[in-house]
């Protein structure tokens, strides 16, 4: 079974901000294939249990707050004994390019404090991740920018990336090796 993460935090305040790039993609791939998620608050998360083409898999949306994700993570991986190998975390990127899309094996936190929490729950960094970039503007603390919402224009970059990446999900569900999926999805520039 695989599990999914897209990482948030929860509340309409929170809504189309740079540091909900996770919960955008998850909820477009949840949209687009006709799945819903239910609170399980035992899980301190939203959850999508789905099953793709005879492969199951768990959408996760942490209602932890960005900076307590690895709480729910565990808490699911240890409940349906997910392997580290089939956790796959979405999150945004402060040090890539507004909708560049990075795909990694595994890494450090980098300074995100959702991977930092997970790192220290699951007790490894070598989970893949899908990093979506959201640049950085040096006239706001990284707290103010990371919590700012997208304006019209950039909220359209991130449905396209939204869009390009439901597919790439779709292929690690379907046991696509993640190698290919990085060289298929993650830009170069």
């Amino acid at each position: 079974m695989k599990l999914i993460v897209g990482l948030g935090n929860p509340g309409l305040e929170y809504e189309n901000t740079r540091h909900n790039c996770g919960f955008i993609v998850i909820d477009n791939f949840a949209k687009k294939n006709g799945f819903d998620f239910k609170l399980e608050p035992k899980f301190k998360a939203m959850i999508s249990q789905i099953n793709i083409n005879g492969n199951k898999a768990i959408l996760l949306k942490p209602m932890t707050y960005m900076n307590l994700s690895g709480e729910a993570v565990s808490l699911v991986m240890k409940f349906y004994k997910i392997e580290v190998d089939d956790l796959l975390v979405i999150s945004d990127d402060l040090d890539s390019s507004l909708g560049r899309i990075r795909l990694r094996a595994k890494g450090s936190a980098g300074g995100h404090n959702g991977h930092k929490n997970i790192i220290s729950h699951i007790g490894t960094d070598c989970y893949k991740r899908i990093k979506i970039g959201i640049d950085r503007d040096p006239n706001y603390s990284v707290v103010d920018w990371v919590l700012k919402k997208f304006n019209k224009d950039e909220m359209e970059i991130i449905n396209n990336v939204s869009d390009t990446l439901t597919d790439a999900i779709d292929e690690f569900i379907n046991g696509v090796d993640f190698v290919k999926i990085s060289s298929k999805y993650s830009e170069k520039n």
